[in-house]
């Protein structure tokens, strides 16, 4: 996950339903921070539905009007992308689907999780996970492991889950403890069950021309779903994404030049990464900064989408601080055409994609369209 200075952050196709821009609620506001002159950015390393998905590089077509699209008007407001909107329309469509399937074939998808340790954090997200689950109807396992339990223990129950068949999908919750070593682990899962899209077989075949991944990381997969949802065009747009981490900026990168985009990323070693990202008219921001992008780096007109989250100090918030993104959201909603939120914007839509894999990959193994 998200480290230090810029870094990509995360946790991590569909029916077409009506427009996810919505018109923006009016928010305290907030004036980001001044930030230094720009200086060189560092890096820290790391963290369908239905039938067989369309290809990825001829993607759905867009569900919003041209009127509605990104490119709008400098002088309008950013149309709000709502994340939580979208992704209930896909726990939905979800619980739509495995209901069909249940009474078709008498077939629950079913997704195993793993949880090594008991940082506070990774328990949430797998209770959350679990919830969401119960929610549309699909099937959870979970096994809990103690911090000090050996790669070979954990190897052993992924295993196991891989030759079950009622188990469709598994997530080894990161990150594990430091004496494991990710790679391996991640690599015990097979391919046709490996939801968090991680497996390197997936990530190449997302990589190469006329190759299609078994599934694709949930939190990319969310950010296009979100894009391509609210009707923003991606082919022939410049877009720039801010980050480079295996879990978040390269899959987003890849999946936008599927999308027939003409991609950059802007990382540790890129120079006026401000005058990069201004000629974009889709940004996608993941690097675990705080309102690193301002609004001096927006086109007028550009759809951004904000991966980051973090917490900034508020004396004025019960809680001592705030969830913000990677994005200053005041400056850039006033520049930009469309725009996530921080909450409420990415967040949603990973369990939502993971869900959506996990359906995907039952679908697969027992032949149901």
């Amino acid at each position: 996950m998200a480290s230090s200075i810029f870094s990509d952050c995360s946790s991590a196709r569909l029916l077409p339903l009506r427009l996810a821009l919505l018109p923006p609620r009016p928010p305290r506001l907030r004036l980001c921070p001044a930030l230094p002159p720009p200086m060189r950015l560092l890096v820290a390393a790391r963290p369908l539905l239905l039938p067989r998905p369309h290809r990825m590089d001829s993607p759905p077509a867009a569900t919003a009007s041209s009127a509605d699209s990104a490119t709008v008007s400098a002088d309008m407001p950013a149309k709000v992308i709502d994340g939580k909107l979208v992704a209930k329309q896909v726990r939905e469509e979800i619980a739509v689907e495995v209901a069909r399937m249940k009474d078709a074939i008498g077939v629950v998808p079913g997704l195993a999780v793993i949880l090594v340790g008991s940082r506070k954090d990774s328990q949430t997200y797998v209770r959350n996970k679990k919830k969401a689950c119960e929610a549309v109807g699909i099937q959870s396992f979970e096994v809990n492991l103690p911090e000090d339990s050996s790669e070979e223990e954990v190897i052993k129950h992924i295993a196991s889950f891989n030759s079950d068949p009622s188990v469709h999908g598994i997530l080894v919750q990161l990150p594990l403890p430091r004496h494991m070593n990710d790679e391996n682990i991640l690599n015990a899962v097979g391919i046709e069950k490996d939801v968090d899209g991680f497996h390197p077989l997936n990530i190449g075949r997302l990589a190469m021309q006329g190759r299609d991944p078994f599934f694709v990381p949930c939190t990319p997969k969310g950010c296009m779903e979100l894009l391509h949802r609210s009707g923003v065009e991606i082919k022939g747009k410049r877009a720039v994404v801010i980050g480079r981490s295996n879990i978040v900026g390269m899959p987003a990168a890849l999946l936008l030049q599927k999308a027939n985009a003409t991609v950059s990323i802007v990382h540790s070693q890129t120079k006026n990464p401000e005058e990069i990202t201004r000629q974009a008219d889709i940004v996608i921001a993941a690097v675990g900064v705080a309102n690193l992008v301002r609004g001096n780096w927006i086109k007028p007109g550009a759809a951004i989408i904000d991966v980051g989250i973090n917490p900034v100090d508020d004396p004025e918030s019960p809680r001592g601080y705030r969830l913000v993104g990677d994005v200053c959201y005041e400056e850039a909603s006033k520049v930009a055409g469309a725009i996530t939120p921080v909450p409420g914007g990415v967040g949603p839509m990973t369990i939502a994609m993971l869900l959506a894999n996990t359906l995907e990959s039952a679908k697969r193994i027992h032949n149901f369209n």
